[in-house]
């Protein structure tokens, strides 16, 4: 009888020893791989993170049924353009694991030298760029095309925390100097030209200078400024005033430079209210140009229909919502300042792109964040991504602590 007392009474600890030793190694491996603990991690950083995986993932399939048809019509093979962007997206989220790794502050260490770097690629477009469609937008190094307009943002997105969090303290030649990079690198951009990248840009700065409380009259005027130098743009390019032109009527000149998006409402339009079905699209087979990049949600809304659409803005409305909350939840400044800069590029492009394709707005060449196919635009907004939920993890700097005592004391 004693024995038997004996086991029972050395039962239970054995269990839960191991129990502890299972969760601690858990813990220990999720903080190797991790910068956080999973368990450890805000909930909205947590949201966001499986927001962003699944925004990426479904854009693969997106993309599949948009370029489906052209691959093989093009390349002889259905599976060509996801193959090749598949091979973005892992590098993509190598550089995202890498980057969600990294301290805000050793970023924004990196973010003035890559700026420059950046501005440089921006300027030799226009002596070495290959030139499509009337734009000068990329580089080719060997096998590969740099598009260095896309590869700034998350760039501008630190250097422009890093000066407006700290407007308040330093100099005025400092302010000057970083105003001056950031008008120059808009300008050399709309040069190319590419004014919806510029004008992106632009609202971007606005929006980050917004959030650090700069006076409004300075912002008002900076507004004015920029929609000036637009206007003066398409003054100056024929490219963009056929743009602006099919914009207004693209019915004047069918066949031409309302093409597009003619085409494209037409896309939107035959989805109905429940789409045709994915991959059923018709327009994408011969009709809609630019289907995989520029256009990729006029195949969208076809095949999913006006509820679709609805349910994709609506998680873009999350994710505004989640990038609002992780801003509010940010300790310093400098991380309030990169989370509200990253929502606006990934949600305000997002939001251009669907108002480009539904005639909401002139026609630009401006790619869905983690749907359009290309490398540049992928791993852009996969970084701006990392740099939003290393933003929520800074934000949990108690709970951080409190994962680490736990750790040491088991």
């Amino acid at each position: 009888m004693s024995n038997i007392s004996n086991k029972k009474i050395h039962s239970k600890p054995r269990r839960k020893n191991t129990y502890e030793s299972k969760n601690y190694l858990g813990n220990l491996l999720s903080n190797k791989i991790l910068p956080l603990p999973w368990s450890f991690w805000p909930k909205e950083g947590r949201l966001i993170m499986g927001l962003i995986a699944f925004w990426s993932i479904s854009g693969i399939f997106i993309l599949g049924s948009a370029s489906w048809w052209v691959a093989i019509r093009e390349m002889g093979e259905g599976a060509y353009y996801i193959k090749r962007q598949l091979i973005w997206l892992i590098a993509s989220w190598s550089i995202f694991y890498l980057a969600i790794n990294i301290n805000l502050k050793n970023w924004l260490k990196l973010s003035g030298p890559c700026l420059f770097i950046g501005m440089v690629l921006i300027a030799s477009t226009s002596f070495f760029g290959s030139t499509v469609n009337g734009s000068t937008r990329w580089l080719i190094i060997g096998p590969v095309q740099i598009q260095p307009s896309e590869l700034i943002k998350p760039f501008i997105i630190l250097q422009s925390a890093k000066l407006f969090g700290q407007w308040e303290r330093i100099n005025s030649e400092k302010k000057i100097f970083w105003l001056t990079i950031f008008a120059s690198i808009i300008l050399l951009i709309i040069k190319q030209p590419n004014l919806s990248t510029a004008a992106l840009i632009g609202i971007l700065l606005w929006m980050i200078a917004l959030a650090s409380g700069i006076n409004f009259r300075y912002l008002f005027n900076t507004a004015i400024s920029g929609f000036l130098i637009g206007a003066t743009s398409i003054f100056f390019n024929a490219y963009q005033q056929s743009r602006v032109m099919s914009f207004i009527d693209p019915w004047k000149d069918p066949q031409g430079s309302g093409y597009q998006l003619i085409q494209s409402l037409y896309a939107i339009g035959s989805g109905g209210l429940f789409g045709e079905g994915y991959g059923l699209s018709m327009q994408k087979l011969q009709y809609l140009p630019y289907r995989s990049t520029d256009f990729i949600f006029a195949v969208f809304a076809e095949e999913f229909g006006f509820f679709g659409s609805i349910l994709l803005l609506l998680f873009l409305l999350v994710v505004a919502y989640l990038t609002l909350k992780i801003s509010l939840n940010c300790r310093n400044n400098y991380s309030k300042l990169i989370s509200m800069g990253s929502g606006t590029i990934l949600v305000g492009q997002s939001i251009m792109h669907i108002a480009v394709s539904s005639g909401a707005m002139p026609t630009t060449g401006l790619p869905f964040p983690m749907i359009s196919y290309g490398g540049n635009s992928l791993i852009s907004s996969l970084l701006i991504a990392a740099l939003l939920v290393r933003s929520s993890i800074e934000s949990s700097e108690l709970l951080i602590k409190n994962a680490s005592n736990k750790l040491l004391t088991r």
